[in-house]
């Protein structure tokens, strides 16, 4: 995913070095997107896994 927003923002920066506009806007809406879920599923599988640690601690004593 994050893959695909790096791409995104280089698609827009080219868009908008060449005077396209309209695709620049939209490859940087879609890009701002996929980078705001990247971070939240990020910052949602580090509490996941921070959790996930503690119970099995739990679990095996």
């Amino acid at each position: 995913m994050l893959k695909y927003a790096i791409i995104f923002a280089v698609i827009s920066l080219v868009a908008g070095l060449l005077g396209f506009g309209g695709v620049a806007a939209g490859a940087a809406g879609i890009a701002k997107l996929l980078f705001g879920l990247f971070l939240v599923l990020a910052v949602l599988f580090v509490v996941l896994a921070a959790l996930g640690v503690g119970a099995v601690k739990k679990a095996l004593d």
